[in-house]
């Protein structure tokens, strides 16, 4: 089993390709490029964290696409994510929560929709992944508050964050393990 991470999907959401500036025409498009992308390195036996903002639309359509995407699935709930809907599917779900921490490989991990630079144990090397800031300019505020920590410890082993959201370069619309991520944190 292999454990993968993504954030803000925004499934059927057509006001999303123009605000993240997605490379897509349509959102049927966009819907079946990141299923495609998703099945193509997720496995039945894997498991995906999505942390928030999966889909827009109602249970139907969650369904639909919760459906299609290969492997085990936990959300962590976004701002996007209907609490109705979420609740219709949790069949579909191994968990759906608004926070959790893990391990994965021996590593700890801090999920949430929304960055948190101050996370558990950021001092201690714990990871923390999150989406919600797409490449706004709000993610440029993330970034900088894990340089100033990183400066403050003067060591690279703190605040050991990054965004998941599907649309960042290093994601590609694709879920990414903790050790393709490693870079980015």
């Amino acid at each position: 089993m292999t454990i993968r991470y993504i954030a803000d999907l925004h499934f059927d959401h057509h006001d999303i390709i123009a605000y993240d500036n997605r490379p897509f025409d349509s959102v049927e498009e966009m819907n079946e490029e990141m299923i495609r992308r998703w099945n193509r390195v997720v496995g039945p036996d894997d498991l995906t964290y999505i942390l928030g903002d999966f889909c827009t639309g109602d249970e139907s359509r969650w369904r639909q696409h919760l459906t299609r995407l290969n492997g085990r699935k936990v959300l962590i709930r976004g701002n996007h994510d209907d609490p109705g809907a979420v609740e219709a599917v949790r069949d579909l779900l191994e968990d759906a929560a608004d926070y959790r921490e893990i391990e994965d490989g021996g590593r700890r991990v801090v999920l949430c929709h929304y960055p948190i630079p101050a996370f558990r144990d950021h001092y201690m090397g714990w990871f923390h992944l999150y989406g919600h800031v797409h490449t706004a300019f709000e993610w440029n505020i993330a970034e900088n508050a894990k340089r100033l920590v990183k400066n403050l410890y003067l060591r690279d082993d703190v605040c050991r964050m990054a965004n998941v959201g599907t649309m960042v370069s290093y994601m590609d619309y694709t879920p990414r393990t903790l050790d393709e991520l490693a870079s980015q944190l």
